[in-house]
């Protein structure tokens, strides 16, 4: 199930307080990745892929929040799965990362693993797509934009290469999420998109995380006026 990328990011809040927001992006041409594919906590982000195994998600983001290290975790996963071999599995917890990609996945497929993020891709058009999206997200970590908007870049980095090789598939989709160890008020829209089915799936993620944003900000100004027209 073609590329994507988990990343983890420790910043600074308002407060002054240290924080950390893990994200992970997927694109692949088949309808609906973002039901399959991508996973996150204020722990942990995972991508499970190839001959997916939503299972390997699932429960990785359970045993990283109740306090496993995600090599152990997936570790202890993998073990357990009699396909691993078909599977390709990787993600990052506060601490380390884990990338995995099983002998048997259909080429070319591989991954590429940094101090902060990791991106793995199968059935791609060649090794660039996994290593241009890397290299868009490295050139772009220390940026003060939305880790959001930065996943999407690093997506479109990918498909530019070529991404998922299967061109004879036409229908595409892709997803993004994001969470964060701060306690906001409000969760921003924006982190949490999936695009299901279209022919252009990074074309029109932005589009979505866009339209996001601007709701999202509509919706905080609506809710501020409303709270100061009260206090009044």
């Amino acid at each position: 199930m073609t590329f994507s990328i988990c990343v983890r990011e420790r910043y600074t809040d308002e407060e002054g307080d240290d924080q950390t927001r893990f994200g992970v992006a997927v694109t692949t041409r088949l309808p609906g990745v973002g039901t399959l594919c991508p996973f996150a906590s204020e722990n942990g982000a995972i991508a499970t892929q190839s001959l997916v195994n939503v299972e390997l998600g699932r429960k990785g983001i359970e045993y990283v929040d109740d306090g496993l290290a995600i090599e152990d975790a997936l570790d202890t996963l993998l073990n357990a799965d009699d396909g691993a071999e078909n599977r390709q599995l990787h993600g990052v917890d506060a601490d380390g990362t884990f990338t995995f990609s099983g002998d048997e996945c259909n080429g070319w497929y591989g991954h590429e693993s940094g101090e902060n993020y990791t991106v793995a891709g199968n059935l791609l058009t060649g090794e660039s797509v996994v290593t241009e999206t890397a290299r868009e997200y490295r050139e772009n970590e220390d940026d003060d934009r939305p880790l959001a908007e930065r996943l999407i870049d690093a997506l479109a980095a990918g498909y530019a290469e070529g991404g998922d090789k299967r061109e004879e598939l036409h229908v595409q989709s892709a997803a993004l999420l994001v969470e964060t160890t701060e306690a906001d008020e409000t969760e921003p829209y924006y982190n949490d998109l999936r695009v299901d089915a279209t022919e252009t799936p990074i074309l029109d993620l932005r589009e979505a995380y866009e339209l996001a944003g601007d709701g999202f900000a509509a919706a905080v100004e609506r809710y501020e006026a409303a709270r100061d027209e009260a206090d009044s």
